[in-house]
């Protein structure tokens, strides 16, 4: 795909995953525009990145989780570009309280307050469908345009289903069921969106050491955002729909 004057939107792009993502999609040539509910950190990543020789990054103040933000935003980058080639849904909580138990892992199924499914919820999934709804009268007028949703391996049924895989004992309820219904509404999307140009996939990114990934996370920083990149670019005969980490596809 070429990047010759494409625009990329990243949520929750001042730090982690999400500025790894900037800084990679910026590489190519690709304009960046960072959101970050601190705008101040959001300038700094931005100063960061054009310190690094990415010219073309911009910093808006945007929280996910305020209708108004996505209407701000929406006429902020109508404004400024005409349109939307690339929206990555990076910004994401974990707010679940687990402990991990003698038998192999954690379980907060039955201990998950409503408040903690809600907050979670609101985040990772309704505030993610209505932002990509509010921008998609832009991305509509992108040539390859392409919608990239942060999602996880722990929001893989299959795998919390199969005592043989490696996340069969990590079960934070409230954010692998936000996972779960996430990768719901990229299938749906890319199935509405199957006529157009435009692609729809779930990125999981790896375990990263990040805020929400810990320390003990095997991959660094710097690898967190490679499949997100990977799939705002993909060509013209690439999937939509799919559900992958570093070009490979994993289970629903």
């Amino acid at each position: 795909m070429s990047s010759q004057a494409k625009v990329a939107f990243i949520t929750g792009a001042n730090k982690g995953i999400g500025l790894e993502t900037a800084r990679g999609l910026g590489q190519l040539g690709i304009a960046v525009v960072i959101g970050s509910r601190d705008e101040a950190k959001g300038r700094a990543a931005a100063e960061t990145l054009r310190a690094e020789g990415i010219e073309n990054v911009e910093a808006v103040r945007f929280d996910v989780t305020k209708p108004e933000d996505h209407q701000e935003i929406a006429r902020y980058l109508e404004e400024h570009h005409g349109k939307l080639d690339i929206l990555v849904n990076n910004a994401g909580v974990m707010l679940d309280e687990v402990k991990f138990v003698a038998q192999g892992g954690f379980n907060s199924t039955s201990t998950v307050t409503p408040e903690i499914l809600q907050k979670t919820f609101e985040t990772n999934f309704f505030s993610v469908v209505a932002l990509t709804q509010t921008l998609l009268p832009l991305i509509r007028k992108s040539t390859a345009g392409r919608i990239v949703n942060l999602s996880s391996i722990l929001g893989s049924l299959t795998f919390h289903s199969d005592p043989k895989s490696p996340i069969y004992g990590m079960k934070g309820f409230a954010y692998d069921a936000s996972k779960t219904a996430l990768n719901a509404f990229t299938v749906h999307l890319a199935h509405e969106l199957r006529e157009t140009p435009i692609k729809v996939n779930s990125a999981h990114p790896g375990w990263v050491k990040t805020d929400m990934g810990g320390s003990a996370a095997p991959m660094e920083v710097s690898e967190g955002g490679k499949t997100s990149v990977l799939l705002a670019t993909l060509p013209a005969d690439g999937p939509s729909g799919g559900y992958s980490h570093l070009g490979e596809t994993l289970p629903w």
